[in-house]
C-alpha cells in the first residue's frame, strides 16, 4: 500500500487531534487543574503524531521496495570501494 507523505501528514493529525480531543474530554471530568488537562492533552496529541509517523516511516522502510534500493546502494558503495582498493 502506498500513501504520499502529504495524505500520512493529514492522517497523522487527524489521529493526533482525535486522540487528543478524547483525552480533553476525559480530564476535563476529572478533578484537575485546568493547565494540568491543557498541557496533558497538548502531550497526548503530539506524542499521538510522533508514534504515528515513526509507524509510518518503519513502514516504509519494511516496503519491498525500499529494501531494494537499500540493496542496489549496498552493491554501488561496495563495487566503489572496490574500485578504490585497486587504485
Amino acid at each position: 500500500m502506498y500513501i504520499s507523505s502529504r495524505a500520512a501528514l493529514i492522517r497523522n493529525l487527524g489521529i493526533a487531534l482525535l486522540n487528543g480531543a478524547i483525552t480533553l474530554i476525559i480530564l476535563l471530568i476529572a478533578p484537575l487543574g485546568l493547565t494540568a488537562v491543557i498541557i496533558n492533552t497538548i502531550l497526548i496529541a503530539v506524542a499521538s503524531f510522533v508514534n504515528a509517523t515513526v509507524g509510518d516511516a518503519v513502514v516504509n522502510f519494511l516496503q519491498p521496495s525500499q529494501i531494494k534500493t537499500l540493496q542496489a546502494e549496498i552493491i554501488t558503495q561496495q563495487s566503489q570501494v572496490t574500485k578504490e582498493s585497486k587504485k
